[in-house]
């Protein structure tokens, strides 16, 4: 890949118009976006990944122009790092900030968890029900890509089932910034069958309107507790954290 290009370009460059942006750029700069998320999001793009401006410009076929606005909101997102003299790389997170963020995210999906049980309906159950299966047919046909699929749609589930739009959003966002870091969850076979046992278990608790067993159960599941982190921290390689900030 090409060395990630001076950030000042993205203010002002002089190939900015060009024949192919002669229609709106708003529609291109968010296909750049949607595509380079998932990328950093699923890891294609892992943590420190330099991104070069003129090198996404051609894999686009776009000027630079969308590629920079598509940058820019992705940083605004957490999502890219765009730094003086040296460029723009996907963003890294220190250890501390992903030990925050994930507690963070665990207390949250033990109250979605709980909230879903509180208001749970027969539509809900189904929709459980269904979710399970999917993650059922993941594990069993399926590699660690579609568990990773069926894992995300789950939780989804029970974001909704908490009939708490705000909290839900709270979490995706949250989400979203450590799902970079979650690339080995399910490597092997014995994590995806923990974490299918781990949702019946969850899922029964909600089903049956039990609280307390909802909320505990979810944050047994998710890595935020000291053992749970320690174990998620060892499967991510040591360059793509951030160092620590003195600050």
């Amino acid at each position: 890949m090409e060395q990630a290009s001076n950030p000042d370009s993205l203010l002002d460059d002089p190939d900015a118009i060009a024949g192919d942006d002669a229609r709106p750029r708003g529609g291109r700069a968010h296909l750049i976006i949607e595509s380079l998320q998932d990328e950093i999001e699923s890891g294609k793009l892992s943590p420190g990944t330099p991104l070069d401006e003129r090198a996404l410009a051609q894999r686009f076929n776009v000027s630079r122009t969308p590629v920079r606005e598509a940058l820019q909101q992705l940083a605004a997102r957490n999502l890219v790092r765009i730094a003086p003299r040296q460029g723009v790389s996907v963003s890294r997170l220190s250890i501390s900030q992903l030990r925050a963020i994930t507690e963070g995210v665990g207390e949250l999906e033990a109250t979605c968890a709980r909230l879903a049980a509180r208001r749970v309906d027969d539509e809900l159950r189904s929709r459980l029900e269904q979710a399970l299966q999917h993650c059922q047919d993941a594990a069993v046909e399926g590699g660690s890509g579609e568990y990773s699929i069926a894992n995300r749609h789950f939780h989804e589930v029970i974001y909704q089932g908490s009939r708490n739009p705000y909290l839900a959003d709270l979490l995706r966002k949250g989400r979203r910034q450590i799902y970079r870091y979650s690339l080995n969850d399910f490597a092997s076979r014995a994590q995806i069958n923990h974490s299918l046992q781990d949702h019946r278990k969850i899922a029964r608790a909600i089903e049956a309107g039990d609280e307390p067993a909802a909320g505990q159960l979810m944050q047994l599941h998710v890595p935020s507790g000291s053992t749970g982190f320690s174990e998620f921290l060892a499967r991510i390689p040591v360059h793509m954290f951030e160092a620590e900030s003195d600050a």
